[in-house]
């Protein structure tokens, strides 16, 4: 693939379990493990972000050509397990919108616009949950090759959040 279809990520260490993500725009993002004086993002809390973001970011792009919107909400959630065959992992993944638009001409067309934009966005616009529903493999690389592990040969660390 080429350079246009890369997307990227790097992240360094600032101490024990926490990290500042970086990305090609010189944005910052704190991320740690979510212990009880930890405010930062956990992995598993962006996932559901950008499940979230990526969706509501298909809808509105779409609604909002219509009509501004007067409230938009979304709830992600999903429930964390521990699979000892499997690996942990998160199931029942649910993006819930609330979304209204203004009385009148212009928000009945975003209102009738809206949930053909949430089918799209899960059928095929959302890159990340469509990653997630295809299963996607990763692999890991350790030291430019000296260890990758993929799939099939996956070690299970239940402290991984």
């Amino acid at each position: 693939m080429g350079d246009e279809s890369l997307r990227q990520v790097h992240f360094e260490r600032t101490q024990n379990s926490k990290y500042l993500v970086h990305n090609r725009r010189g944005g910052t993002l704190p991320v740690g493990s979510g212990g009880p004086d930890d405010t930062d993002f956990t992995p598993v809390e962006l996932l559901l972000a950008a499940i979230g973001a990526c969706s509501a970011i298909d809808v509105d792009v779409v609604t909002s050509r219509r009509a501004e919107p007067t409230e938009f909400r979304a709830v992600v959630s999903g429930d964390k397990i521990r699979d000892t065959e499997q690996g942990n992992r998160l199931e029942n993944l649910k993006v819930e919108f609330t979304i209204t638009f203004p009385e009148g001409e212009d928000g009945d067309k975003a209102r009738e616009a809206l949930p053909r934009a949430v089918k799209m966005s899960h059928d095929r616009l959302c890159t990340v949950s469509r990653t997630v529903e295809l299963g996607t493999p990763v692999a890991l690389d350790l030291n430019d090759g000296e260890l990758t592990v993929s799939s099939g040969d996956r070690p299970a660390d239940p402290s991984s959040d």
